[in-house]
């Protein structure tokens, strides 16, 4: 079978890109740790090669979990935070419920009326949201302006309630720690592109740990690493969720039918179930 077309060109097969994007969209680490993360495990890569990686999947990432996602209730709490990209601060804006599921998020280089407009109308359009009945804001005088006009034009529900009060706006407060707890080991952003698709990433992950996804606990590590495999189309395999490199004790040493063992050096251990895979040797136990 051809290899999938996303996934066409790379060097690496398409279950070592996948445990690589996810590792670093879901821990607070730089390519260059996950580099030698990825190196201690058997895969030789190089740092800017995942980032090649994050900047094709990550995005597409959160474009495929969009509709498995729970349907949010409508007490939205909208915020905004601070990215730097390319040595200026720009403007993330972030909506969640009550319960704290992430509803949507926008980064925007200015912080106005039209930039909040734009934001509302893509948390509108996305499959897992509701029209809300109450959007509680801070003081920014951008929003009261952008929810008339969103009014105006139908958009939103005539009966959605603002409210502007700073204390009930905690929960989204809280949830920016999330975003820049992961930011943080990257200094920041060379580009816009670059930002807009990296938060992309780093969103989707934190919607899959939050449990939104239905019928994947927000715990459940294997099956979330299960649920991403599937949809980009892959069979889960015992790769993402093990280390590629497998200690000799637990290989089976009784040599595989039909199969002849070959000499190699004597600092090299010979099981059955050795392979040469990006420049190292990869032991895997049959029947695993």
């Amino acid at each position: 079978m051809g290899r999938r077309k996303q996934f066409k060109g790379r060097q690496f097969t398409d279950e070592v890109i996948l445990w690589a994007v996810r590792w670093y969209l879901m821990f607070p680490i730089s390519y260059r740790d996950l580099e030698l993360m990825l190196l201690d495990r058997g895969v030789e890569v190089d740092h800017t090669t995942i980032f090649r990686w994050i900047q094709a999947y990550a995005a597409e990432l959160e474009k495929r979990i969009r509709p498995h996602l729970r349907t949010s209730n409508g007490s939205w709490r909208v915020d905004e935070t601070y990215v730097r990209v390319k040595g200026r601060w720009t403007y993330l804006y972030r909506a969640v419920d009550s319960r704290g599921q992430t509803i949507d998020f926008l980064l925007s280089a200015k912080r106005d009326a039209m930039a909040a407009k734009r934001f509302f109308r893509k948390a509108l359009a996305q499959p897992h949201t509701v029209n809300p009945r109450t959007v509680t804001v801070d003081k920014n005088p951008a929003y009261p302006k952008a929810i008339v006009e969103l009014k105006e034009d139908g958009e939103l529900w005539r009966r959605s309630k603002l409210r502007q009060c700073k204390y009930l706006n905690n929960i989204v407060e809280q949830d920016h720690r999330r975003m820049k707890r992961l930011v943080r080991p990257g200094l920041g952003f060379g580009s816009f592109r670059t930002a807009r698709r990296t938060l992309a990433g780093f969103e989707a992950m934190a919607m899959i740990r939050k449990g939104q996804v239905r019928n994947i606990n927000g715990s459940d590590i294997r099956g979330q690493a299960t649920f991403i495999t599937g949809l980009f189309g892959i069979a889960a395999s015992g790769l993402p969720h093990s280390s590629p490199v497998v200690s000799r004790n637990r290989c089976n040493k009784t040599p595989l039918p039909g199969t002849k063992r070959r000499t190699r050096p004597s600092a090299m251990p010979s099981p059955p179930c050795a392979a040469y895979w990006g420049h190292h040797w990869i032991f895997r136990c049959p029947g695993r």
